[in-house]
């Protein structure tokens, strides 16, 4: 008897072209292999603190373009001018504490790119962990990565289980790229 697949709650009425359809359809807990990218979903679930999810996502977009397609290496080099820049910036969150955070999460990647070849090899060195340690490892690497951010960022990007119930649609899809966390299981 074949299962009946449906998607997780917060998306199944949605349309089909609304933001978070699509990032839940496509996006959310996909392996990222390209370090820009991963540092791009760190931006954005940086960005999303005290705000709602969706507007992150309308304003994605915006974020690539306004944070230099998500390159690592040109944002670490931002100076005052770019901050004030992104500051006066309307199309995406414009909170000094966020963009100094993104600009030296950039730096510390670069260090870590140095030291282990890559952001993502970086994170596969020390997967699988719970994510208290996870949280403890970003809190003393990056800047504004609490729990929250931190768990956000491990789920969507295939660290950590959870980012879709089992019956949804887009579980299975998950599941066959062979994720990090089910190396762990």
């Amino acid at each position: 008897m074949q299962v009946s697949k449906h998607y997780c709650h917060y998306v199944s009425k949605l349309e089909q072209d609304n933001p978070h359809k699509v990032y839940h359809d496509s996006q959310y807990g996909f392996q990222i292999k390209d370090d820009n990218e991963l540092f791009g979903r760190l931006v954005l679930e940086i960005n999303q603190a005290g705000l709602s999810w969706d507007i992150i996502l309308k304003k994605q977009a915006n974020f690539r373009k306004a944070y230099a397609h998500f390159e690592i290496k040109k944002i670490a080099a931002f100076d005052e001018k770019e901050i004030e820049r992104l500051k006066n910036d309307a199309g995406i969150v414009r909170n000094r504490l966020k963009i100094n955070a993104v600009i030296y999460n950039a730096q510390q990647i670069l260090m870590l790119q140095h030291e282990c070849g890559s952001f993502k090899n970086w994170l596969d060195q020390h997967h699988p962990l719970e994510l208290d340690k996870w949280v403890k490892l970003f809190r003393k690497t990056f800047k504004f990565t609490g729990p929250e951010i931190c768990n956000e960022f491990l789920m969507s990007t295939g660290y950590l289980r959870g980012a879709h119930l089992e019956s949804c649609a887009v579980f299975d899809q998950i599941k066959k790229s062979k994720p990090p966390w089910l190396k762990k299981d």
